[in-house]
């Protein structure tokens, strides 16, 4: 029996389910931890899952006749290189990978927002383009409530996500 261990797996960018993908084809054990994420597509405000350490994978290989040969990895599409120490690859202790999969599997992460209540944005859209406001909250019809003072009273305004821009 062959001794294994997790290593990491640099990929190239925004490839790495690409690489988990080839990697898995190839007979590879990986693990691709992953959080979900708002993003901005056509308009609308969609969750999609994204890498929680974008760029990187983990692999599990062993050394040994038995084990799957490591020279194909390099190869792989979506891989960048694995990551090293000088010439060792680096290790990654078991129960780092526990804690990750344990972490994924604890049900429904909150996505990560566009926008957080209370931050600071710039309208650049519509008749308020150009203003700072505050962001309250999205409202849940595609839209979000953001807090701007006009002629000296705080007032609170819908916009669509893709009209405001964070400040600083």
């Amino acid at each position: 029996m062959t001794a294994m261990n997790w290593y990491l797996i640099h990929t190239k960018p925004r490839q790495e389910k690409c690489a988990l993908q080839n990697l898995e084809q190839q007979g590879y054990e990986c693990y691709l931890p992953l959080l979900p994420a708002e993003k901005l597509r056509q308009g609308t405000v969609t969750v999609a899952d994204e890498a929680l350490f974008p760029r990187y994978l983990f692999i599990r290989l062993g050394r040994g006749d038995s084990a799957l040969s490591w020279t194909p990895i390099r190869s792989t599409k979506g891989v960048s290189r694995m990551v090293c120490f000088g010439t060792e690859p680096a290790k990654v202790g078991d129960t780092l990978i526990a804690l990750l999969q344990a972490a994924g599997q604890d049900g429904e992460a909150a996505p990560r927002r566009l926008f957080n209540a209370g931050e600071q944005v710039m309208l650049t859209d519509g008749a308020f383009a150009g203003i700072e406001g505050i962001y309250q909250m999205a409202d849940g019809e595609r839209r979000a409530m953001v807090l701007i003072e006009l002629m000296s009273r705080p007032v609170q305004v819908r916009v669509a996500p893709s009209a405001l821009r964070k400040l600083g």
